[in-house]
């Protein structure tokens, strides 16, 4: 509070959010303010400012008067924060919902009276009844429509009681989180804010305006991109946004925002070959350890398989509205300074301190791509396909971030992008493609009859057919692999392979294909198992 007796020397200034950097993990704000100086005053106040950090703390100003700014100092205060509008709304809805309950007690009194008469009724009628029965002044079915009346109104009377019952269990549900919320606001909590106390000189009077900025945590920024591929076009539309979040304690209302880059999971790719190991019994509890985790291998993603059958499902979904206009997409201002790049959001910014992210869009650009195909046979029988796309050579950075992927306006999956810097390229998994079918076969397993040089041979063949179904060339790049030994008594060799491939590390063997439209292709590769007829193997379970 300030003191009367320095009153004139000290001011406090009203000061306004006007703009924000947002970085990774904090945000740098400016704040203005306009003031009317006597050319008395020694000290300009900023009130109610949130926790910062204070050595981050710049002023500046220009004005219709020299002022000379001789430093800043801070201080902390606590303040309870005002509850009494929020209290009135409370005992508002509490009073609401008891005028209720007081209505459907009305209702449950009244059901409770009716339902009493018509017992009544019923004990009077009793023996009337059975006396005009017996001399037979009542027929049957007057009787039956009497007890009908009786019955039916019991019922209905039941019924509405109940109703009224449960719907007083819910409003009193509700008061009682009334009455607790209540309870909370009515217990006070200091807040902690910060007040920042400029020392001033200034040389004679007029308006002056001061500018402070400082930096605050709890607020950050990260990015998202929407990738969008068509089969029938040689580009990735990239949409680049941003997602800001801010528990700052102040809210961002109509100010300038920056989001700047300097410092203050993935369903649709193909499965991963794992080396294929084949050696001599192990113990009971490692080998069904080996075969859980084989079995894991082997299984084909259920993303995959689902993926597969919306693509199928949705293909003749999409439909073009031709005399519609397509709403304007507002971008940032992108700015470099060497290695850090700015990204100035147009219009006014609106970020609530409330800790939820807002997304906004930063620029969106086709970028030129290539296609083609991975398939590993041995674990799954599909084609998946990729794209290679080049960012722009004069474009902005694309920082780590979560890639949602859209493939023909079909939802594919999530990626996770690395940074990509201008002219880098990088490679985008689009899912399983059914433009290429895939056929395995094992074609001969045969086992020697004689030893050779006293070892034990076993060959294995197997043929792959590979039919490209699209209208157009379709690279692919087709990967097998031979059983890796961790036995030197067990011997594994490549016999023939057709095309002629050398035998990669891990056992892995590779064919890169071009096929052209319509075309039907075959691989064929042959390979043997040597090892003492006495040793038992296990992992050739093919």
């Amino acid at each position: 509070m300030v003191n009367p007796e320095t009153q004139d020397e000290t001011k406090i200034v009203d000061t306004q959010i006007k703009a924000v950097t947002v970085y990774a993990d904090k945000a740098l704000v400016s704040r203005r303010g306009v003031i009317s100086l006597t050319g008395q005053e020694r000290e300009l106040v900023i009130t109610a400012l949130p926790m910062i950090e204070t050595e981050s703390v710049r002023v500046s100003g220009a004005g219709e008067v020299a002022v000379r700014l001789l430093g800043v100092s801070s201080d902390r205060t606590f303040t309870t924060e005002p509850v009494a509008e929020r209290v009135a709304q409370y005992h508002r809805q509490i009073q609401q919902i008891e005028a209720e309950k007081r209505h459907l007690q009305a209702q449950v009194d009244a059901l409770a009276l009716q339902s009493s008469f018509i017992a009544g009724l019923r004990e009077k009628t009793e023996d009337p009844f059975a006396q005009s029965l017996a001399r037979k002044n009542l027929s049957l079915s007057e009787t039956l429509d009497f007890l009908n009346f009786l019955g039916s109104q019991y019922s209905e009377y039941a019924i509405a009681s109940g109703e009224c019952k449960s719907q007083q269990q819910e409003l009193d549900k509700q008061l009682q989180v009334l009455y607790a919320s209540l309870q909370k606001i009515q217990t006070p909590h200091p807040k902690e804010s910060v007040s920042l106390i400029v020392a001033v000189e200034p040389a004679g009077a007029g308006e002056f305006e001061l500018e402070v900025s400082y930096l605050v945590n709890s607020a950050s920024w990260n990015p998202l991109y929407d990738l969008r591929v068509s089969s029938t076009s040689d580009t990735v539309h990239l949409g680049y946004l941003a997602q800001i979040t801010q528990k700052t304690g102040e809210d961002w209302i109509n100010v300038d925002i920056t989001l700047s880059t300097a410092k203050p999971g993935l369903g649709t790719l193909p499965p991963k070959l794992q080396p294929w190991y084949i050696d001599v019994p192990s113990p009971p509890a490692q080998l069904m350890t080996t075969r859980r985790v084989r079995q894991r291998a082997m299984s084909l993603p259920p993303a995959a398989l689902a993926m597969a059958r919306t693509a199928e499902d949705n293909e003749d979904e999409i439909e073009k509205e031709e005399d519609l206009i397509a709403a304007e997409t507002v971008v940032a201002e992108i700015s470099k300074q060497g290695s850090v790049v700015s990204f100035k959001l147009s219009g006014g910014g609106n970020i609530p301190t409330d800790g939820t992210p807002h997304k906004t869009t930063i620029f969106h650009d086709d970028y030129p791509c290539s296609f083609d195909y991975i398939a590993m046979p041995r674990l799954v029988s599909f084609a998946y396909l990729q794209a290679h796309v080049k960012n722009s050579v004069n474009g902005a950075t694309l920082l780590p971030g979560k890639a949602n992927i859209f493939r023909d306006n079909i939802f594919v999956g999530t990626t996770q992008l690395d940074n990509i810097a201008p002219g880098q390229e990088f490679k985008l998994n689009l899912g399983i493609d059914q433009g290429l079918k895939i056929e395995r076969e094992l074609v001969e397993r045969q086992v020697d009859k004689k030893l050779i040089s006293n070892q034990r041979r076993i060959t294995y063949s197997y043929r792959l057919i590979i039919t490209n179904l699209l209208n157009s060339e379709a690279n692919l790049k087709l990967t097998e692999q031979l059983p890796v030994s961790r036995n030197e008594q067990i011997k594994v060799r490549l016999i023939r392979s057709n095309p002629q491939i050398q035998l990669g590390e891990m056992g892995i063997l590779e064919w890169l294909l071009t096929l052209a439209a319509q075309e039907r292709r075959e691989i064929y590769y042959q390979f043997t198992v040597e090892h003492p007829p006495e040793l038992t193997v296990v992992g050739l379970d093919i």
